[in-house]
C-alpha cells in the first residue's frame, strides 16, 4: 500500500521575503553587469616635441614635489613648491592637450572580436609561425572595428603603411591592448 505524498507546506513568509529580496538583488546586480562600459583606450597624437618634453618635466618635478611635501607635512614651504608643482603641471598637461590630437579604441564583444579574427585567417606559413590571425591584414580590420572616432578599414591600412614603424605599432598597440583588458579578478580578498 503506497502512503500518500505529504503535503507540501507553503513557504513561511519570511522565506518567501529572503527569496523575493534575493531575486530583487540579484536583478539589480545583473543590471549593472549589464549596463557597464567597455574598456578604452585613448592614443595621444602629438609632433610638438618640446610641448611633450615640458610635460614629462613637469610631472616628474611634481612628482617630486608632492613626495617631499608628503614626507615633511608641516613644511608650509614644500607644501606650496608642491601646489606650485601641481599647478604647472596641469598647465603643461593643458598645452600638450590642445596641440594633440586623440583617437579612441573600445573594447569589442567578445563575439564580434573573435568573428573579425575568422574573417582573416593566417597564411598556412603564417599558421605555422603561430599566428592565429593574418598580421597583414587583421590590424587594420581591428582599429576600424574598436575605432570610437570612426575611423575605416582603408584609413587605418593609410597610417599604418605611412607612419613611421614606432608609431604605427602603438596605433595597433592601442587597438589591440584594450581587447586583452580586464577589470575583473579571480580570488579571495
Amino acid at each position: 500500500m503506497s502512503r500518500p505524498a505529504p503535503a507540501k507546506r507553503p513557504p513561511s513568509p519570511s522565506t518567501a521575503a529572503a527569496r523575493s529580496a534575493a531575486e530583487g538583488a540579484w536583478a539589480a546586480k545583473m543590471e549593472r553587469l549589464r549596463g557597464r562600459a567597455r574598456p578604452q583606450n585613448r592614443l595621444r597624437i602629438c609632433d610638438d616635441d618640446r610641448l611633450r618634453q615640458q610635460f614629462e618635466e613637469a610631472r616628474e618635478t611634481a612628482a617630486r614635489a608632492l613626495l617631499l611635501a608628503d614626507a615633511s607635512p608641516g613644511d608650509e614651504r614644500g607644501t606650496q613648491h608642491a601646489a606650485e608643482a601641481t599647478v604647472a603641471l596641469e598647465e603643461a598637461r593643458a598645452a600638450l592637450d590642445d596641440a594633440s590630437d586623440f583617437l579612441t579604441f573600445l573594447a569589442l564583444p567578445r563575439p564580434v572580436l573573435e568573428e573579425l579574427i575568422s574573417q582573416h585567417p593566417p597564411t598556412e606559413e603564417q599558421a605555422g609561425e603561430g599566428s592565429v590571425f593574418n598580421p597583414d591584414t587583421f590590424p587594420a580590420a581591428l582599429i576600424a572595428a574598436a575605432s570610437f572616432d570612426g575611423m575605416n578599414q582603408a584609413e587605418a591600412a593609410e597610417l599604418l603603411n605611412s607612419w613611421s614603424a614606432p608609431d604605427a605599432n602603438m596605433l595597433w598597440e592601442a587597438a589591440w591592448s584594450v581587447q586583452q583588458e580586464t577589470r575583473v579578478e579571480l580570488g579571495k580578498d
